[in-house]
């Protein structure tokens, strides 16, 4: 007894659109001729699974086989007698026709054109190639450029634009598996993942940076050198700051697809020296208005 469609796909009869085309497409590559040079009996395997997806991608010839109103090669299934069934019924002269003939000739002709139909799907796009690669913080900031081996042993040059962000693809069409039958090839996808970086963290298209300051330049202020992604700049601290402050640059940030950046928010934390300064406590001592300032006030439950 013949496989019926479902059969030859491996699927069951309740199978999804999706399930039967991934059954398709896995078994296609198996069998196809241009995998198999000179087997026969591959050849004549994908044109019956060929055969057997043409008519079950197909929701409405899927649901007239279920019903019993197609084979499996598409063809009407004899619902009606002929002409020549009613002559051969008669008493007197038989008629004959060829009217008969005809009507399996026009079912020979459609299988034939369904049949094909599905060699018309016998060229297959390539599959996907999917990479991870990593870069340093400042590089996917920056941007760069970065080289890839593909499995095939391939490298391919690809450009970092700047401002890419964690878990973003970069897709390289055309750089995947080649094609099958002449179909064309799939792409590669590469997923970037950014390592953190030991001053900066990113918030949006912003540039987060804690920067110590001394006693002295908290009070009296100063000039200070800033680290950015793009080079340290000089920066103004006003007199009185606290820890807390904060500093924005304004296009120190990260690079944005229209041409602008985000901002660097530089955090001011008061530092005081890590060994005891005698001067320093001295000065404490005879500084009266800090006995007399409470930072906490206010801080009551």
């Amino acid at each position: 007894m013949a496989e019926s469609p479902y059969e030859l796909l491996g699927v069951k009869p309740n199978a999804s659109a999706d399930e039967i085309q991934k059954a398709y497409r896995k078994l296609a590559k198996k069998y196809h001729p241009d995998l198999n040079p000179g087997d026969r009996t591959a050849e004549d395997r994908f044109k019956a699974i060929s055969a057997a997806y043409d008519l079950l991608s197909d929701p409405e010839k899927r649901a007239r086989f279920d019903r019993g109103e197609i084979d499996a090669s598409g063809a009407e299934r004899p619902q009606r007698r002929y002409y020549r069934d009613f002559a051969s019924e008669e008493t007197g002269p038989s008629y004959r026709s060829d009217a008969g003939f005809a009507d399996f000739m026009d079912q020979d002709i459609l299988s034939a054109l369904l049949r094909r139909g599905a060699r018309t799907r016998f060229a297959m796009p390539g599959q996907d190639l999917r990479f991870r690669l990593v870069l340093d913080f400042l590089e996917a900031v920056n941007g760069t450029r970065k080289t890839v081996t593909l499995p095939n042993g391939q490298s391919l040059d690809i450009t970092i634009p700047a401002g890419i962000r964690d878990s973003q693809v970069v897709r390289l069409a055309g750089k995947g598996e080649p094609g099958i039958g002449g179909g064309p090839p799939g792409d590669a996808l590469i997923e970037v993942h950014v390592r953190p970086h030991r001053l900066f963290t990113r918030q949006d298209d912003d540039i987060r940076l804690e920067v110590p300051i001394s006693l002295r330049e908290a009070v009296l202020g100063g000039r200070i050198q800033v680290p950015t992604p793009t080079g340290p700049v000089m920066v103004s601290v006003p007199k009185g700051s606290n820890t807390g402050r904060i500093l924005r640059l304004r296009g120190k940030g990260v690079p944005r697809p229209d041409g602008t950046q985000g901002d660097l928010h530089a955090v001011l934390k008061v530092v005081l020296p890590d060994r005891p300064d005698p001067e320093l406590e001295a000065f404490a001592e005879r500084w009266t208005g800090g006995a007399l300032y409470n930072p906490r006030d206010g801080m009551e439950a």
